[in-house]
């Protein structure tokens, strides 16, 4: 065991305050179903793990770059091979338009397969005059308004296992059996993209792509391998509810080390990250690659004592950084940050979600967010990493490959009054296929620059 951890064990958490979790009614039911879990086999594997972890080491220095993406928060009902097939779509694009524009490798991250938990500012909510839970995720509750829908339920700790492992299935399945082939781009392209600008781009530059495997199939250059056939893809989502992290975490057989198997990499949020908190003792003590949410509200000294109680030996690929300021605070608050970090010696992988700080209440109603604004708090983030000689190293969004109408702007120009047509979130509000490619383009200018 390594060194930090020799105090730890994977349930010492429960000595410390623990924010964030439900209100469960059966405190025994909920035992009974960790404790089910805890039986059942690892999601992924430390092997895995360890290759994540080195591949983000090499985000760290620049030498590749992070994107990490997918729901705002996972719905049971849209755990099918069609909806995920379209998630990963949309990444696999973004994925080839920053590697072969942009010129360097690609670490891709889904938020997906245990995205299922969601953080809320309040436990409760007034709906129609009656005070009931709110909404913590499909893991939890239901997002349906009703009091009876939304009493935290364990047996739902049980489902989100299970349709994680199927969602993990499915993905393994298209990232291996040939559906990623490089020879394939064409087929990633979504039907309502292709005709827009945007797919267009795209179009050309996959048979930029076709072209330069065929000369490579002509001059004799064996395309037949896993680097053209398959993808590396790996999963992600916020630790938010450490009894179902506790039952995942497993002792690595050939190392003695400990890894939360629930996912490849694992965050900790704005809203959970206390020095003293339940969340920073857990994370301490597994292995996987970490990521920290970072938002206007936070105390530099905090920050940096976080990061070496979770990271004390330094270790490259461990720490990444998911900064979400907003566009018209980045400016304020980056150049110190990374300053300081960079004074530290602080080794982070710095990646930008300009997502959380861009969100506003449209005048229907609906929760949203501008693509203008994202696009704006994305240049800042390298401008200011580049100024401040620090790597801007990857970037985090929340989308999906479906044709939604939740975030405003981009190619299509959506306006307030568009929401409406395809608002399906229950969370937060989603960039479209189209609006992630747009994104992607302009990425890969930045990462080339």
């Amino acid at each position: 065991m390594t060194q930090h951890a020799k105090d730890w064990s994977k349930s010492s958490w429960l000595n410390f305050p623990a924010l964030q979790q439900p209100n469960w009614p059966d405190l025994d039911e909920h035992r009974a179903v960790l404790q089910s879990i805890s039986q059942l086999p690892p999601l992924v594997f430390a092997g895995e793990i360890r290759n994540l972890k080195k591949k983000l080491a090499q985000a760290a220095t620049g030498d590749a770059f992070l994107l990490q993406g997918g729901d705002c928060a996972e719905d049971f009902q849209h755990c099918t091979a069609p909806s995920i097939r379209e998630s990963l779509k949309v990444i696999l694009q973004m994925a080839i338009v920053l590697t072969y524009a942009g010129g360097k490798p690609v670490i891709k991250v889904g938020r997906i397969a245990g995205q299922y938990a969601k953080p809320r500012s309040a436990d409760t909510e007034i709906v129609n005059g009656i005070e009931i839970p709110s909404y913590r995720g499909d893991m939890v509750n239901s997002p349906e308004a009703r009091l009876e829908e939304r009493r935290p339920d364990p047996q739902r700790l049980l489902k989100g296992y299970f349709l994680a492992a199927a969602t993990m299935n499915i993905m393994r399945a298209f990232t291996r059996g040939g559906y990623a082939a490089l020879h394939r781009v064409d087929a990633w392209n979504q039907e309502f993209v292709k005709s827009t600008p945007m797919g267009q781009s795209y179009e050309r530059l996959g048979k930029h792509i076709a072209d330069a495997i065929n000369f490579m199939q002509v001059v004799g250059i064996d395309t037949d391998t896993p680097q053209f056939n398959q993808a590396e893809f790996f999963t992600s989502h916020e630790a938010l509810l450490l009894g179902y992290e506790e039952a995942l975490t497993r002792q690595d057989s050939t190392t003695g080390d400990w890894y939360d198997c629930s996912a490849h990499m694992l965050w900790i949020g704005d809203r959970t990250r206390q020095l003293d908190g339940a969340h920073v003792e857990f994370f301490r003590g597994v292995l996987n690659p970490l990521g920290m949410k970072v938002g206007p509200k936070h105390d530099i000294d905090e920050i940096k004592r976080i990061i070496t109680r979770l990271n004390p030996d330094n270790e490259a690929g461990r720490m990444t950084l998911i900064t979400r300021f907003g566009a018209d605070k980045v400016a304020q608050y980056l150049p110190q940050l990374a300053q300081e970090m960079k004074k530290e010696g602080l080794q982070v992988v710095w990646s930008c979600d300009p997502m959380h700080g861009n969100t506003y209440t449209a005048e229907t109603g609906h929760k949203t967010r501008n693509f203008s604004y994202i696009l704006q708090e994305i240049r800042s983030f390298f401008e200011i990493h580049w100024a401040e000689g620090t790597v801007p190293g990857g970037v985090h969004f929340e989308l999906t490959g479906e044709n939604v109408t939740e975030c405003t702007g981009g190619g299509r120009n959506i306006l307030d009054e568009h929401l409406q047509r395809n608002y399906q979130t229950n969370c937060d509000p989603r960039l479209n296929a189209e609006q992630s490619l747009e994104l992607a383009f302009q990425i890969a200018e930045m990462i080339r620059s």
